[in-house]
């Protein structure tokens, strides 16, 4: 089952991703229907006024029928006719852009901003024509009906205005989404005043109006009792109330619906997702909200981008460490280990293959290195044209960090040679006293280690080459790691490595 769409904060309106002529049919059959219910209602409030509301004089006189079973019916259904006629076609031309899904041009933006007011005009028009026909047509018969007759058509054909106008735009949510979104930012920056002051009007200030209109019939025409005037009060009160209150829901939907997108659009940041945009559709200072949220998010996500490609190019440790606080040159001393891996005939391997696939080759040998080492919590810190320098122990402390790095080592070994036959590899490990830190200059500096087990692991690889199925560790290493890890090493021989006098007695890994 498909997800409704709350894009434009109502699933009324459909998905963004709607568009053409789709996206037309939808917002004319919604303006359409809504246009319709508004008239309805204003013609449900003029019946209830003219009938109950200002009994006096009354409308249903034995020689008006004609006018209240013939004319009044017609008109009406003439008025929603040219309404819905005259409406479609003003949409339809004012939104042609739209429909053909091409970017608008300034003209374009300012038809489509004022096509809800050109909808608005035209229920304003028929309805005037609704009580100047109904003041003549009634006058002829009885004076006393006109003041009546225009009150009551007026005051609901401003409800009917007042309601079309928040219904309509709210309906025109999507294509102002099109507008904003082409670069045309210009937003009604009174638009939340205008909602609230058509709220006003027609919640409260025309029924007051009413009620003051009424009183001034009262002194004005003896017919008109005390009793009269309460009920046509009481009447013009009560439809007061339910236009105050359907008023006010639409005018909350218009300032919800943006304040939604942008709530939910938080929580999924909040979440951890920072790959989301709210649909930008409302004209008013709440579409200055959803474009600072979008603005944030596209922030967060550039921070976040970042944020991955410096934990790619140094470590996401050393990244976090950096990012925490404020890096400085220099370091501290540290104990940890450190594995130096080292191709094994790197110039054979770039005379018998084409660069590209050395490179393809370079990348799964380095992919395997990176996966162990990161296993064991260390860190990969140099890429050293073919060879590798990892440490455990900085910039994150171990507990045991020349057991994870034999272990690494260990993997190492019987990964490569499944998964990368082309090449071998020696492999060094060291352990031992270093300074960690930040070394180069305050423009440009990099974290890496500098000490013995660096040199110790680098010469080491160069014995494992020998048989590079078995990596191999100096003494230390193995003396520092924990005994669950120690039993998968033997003793070879002791050996002067280069750059030193002293012997350093070898262990190599058991196959």
């Amino acid at each position: 089952m498909a997800r409704l769409s709350w894009d434009y904060g109502s699933v009324l309106l459909g998905s963004a991703s709607d568009r053409g002529v789709k996206q037309r049919i939808r917002i004319q059959v919604l303006i359409t229907s809504l246009i319709f219910l508004a008239s309805s209602i204003g013609a449900v409030i003029a019946v209830v006024l003219a009938w109950v509301g200002i009994p006096e004089p009354s409308v249903f006189q034995a020689r008006l029928w004609w006018i209240n079973f013939i004319a009044v019916p017609l008109y009406v259904t003439f008025a929603l006719s040219v309404g819905v006629l005259w409406g479609t076609i003003v949409v339809v031309r004012d939104l042609k852009w739209s429909i053909r899904d091409t970017k608008p041009t300034p003209r374009d933006v300012r038809k489509t901003r004022r096509a809800p007011w050109k909808l608005i005009v035209i229920q304003g028009i028929l309805w005037s024509g609704a009580a100047v026909l109904g003041s003549v047509a009634y006058g002829v018969y009885d004076p006393r009906l006109i003041p009546k007759i225009m009150l009551v058509v007026l005051f609901s054909g401003a409800v009917v205005v007042g309601i079309s106008y928040l219904l309509v735009d709210f309906a025109m949510r999507p294509v102002l989404a099109d507008v904003i979104k082409a670069g045309y930012s210009g937003r009604k920056r009174a638009g939340l005043r205008t909602r609230a002051f058509m709220s006003w009007l027609v919640g409260s200030g025309i029924p007051l109006t009413g009620i003051l209109l009424v009183s001034l019939f009262m002194v004005l025409f003896d017919a008109v009792d005390r009793w009269s005037y309460v009920i046509a009060v009481t009447v013009i009160a009560s439809i007061a109330i339910a236009t105050g209150m359907l008023l006010t829901y639409l005018n909350t939907i218009g300032i919800t619906g943006p304040v939604r997108s942008v709530q939910h659009g938080m929580n999924r940041v909040r979440g951890g997702d920072t790959d989301v945009d709210v649909v930008v559709y409302d004209g008013t200072e709440l579409g200055d909200l959803q474009v600072g949220f979008n603005t944030m998010v596209r922030g967060l996500r550039e921070r976040e981008r970042i944020r991955d490609l410096f934990g790619r190019h140094v470590g996401h440790d050393v990244a976090e460490a950096a990012l925490a606080s404020n890096p400085e040159l220099g370091g501290a001393e540290r104990v940890v280990a450190t594995i130096f891996v080292d191709v094994i005939g790197s110039t054979t391997l770039a005379a018998e293959h084409p660069p590209t696939e050395v490179v393809t080759i370079l990348n799964r040998f380095f992919a395997v290195i990176v996966h162990e080492v990161e296993q064991q919590r260390g860190l990969v810190n140099k890429f050293e044209g073919d060879a590798v320098l990892a440490i455990f122990g900085a910039p994150i402390s171990l507990d045991d960090p020349a057991g994870s790095a034999l272990a690494a080592a260990r993997q190492i070994a019987v990964r490569l040679a499944v998964e990368v036959p082309e090449i071998s590899a020696g492999i060094g490990v060291g352990y031992g006293p270093v300074v960690a830190g930040n070394v180069g200059a305050i423009e440009r500096f990099e974290y890496t280690v500098i000490g013995d087990p660096v040199n110790e692991s680098a010469r080491l690889s160069e014995l494992a080459k020998r048989d590079p199925r078995r990596p191999v560790a100096s003494a230390r290493t193995i003396d520092a790691a924990s005994s669950s890890e120690t039993v998968h090493w033997e003793q070879q021989d002791t050996i002067t490595l280069r750059g030193r006098t002293e012997g350093t007695t070898v262990y190599a890994a058991v196959v």
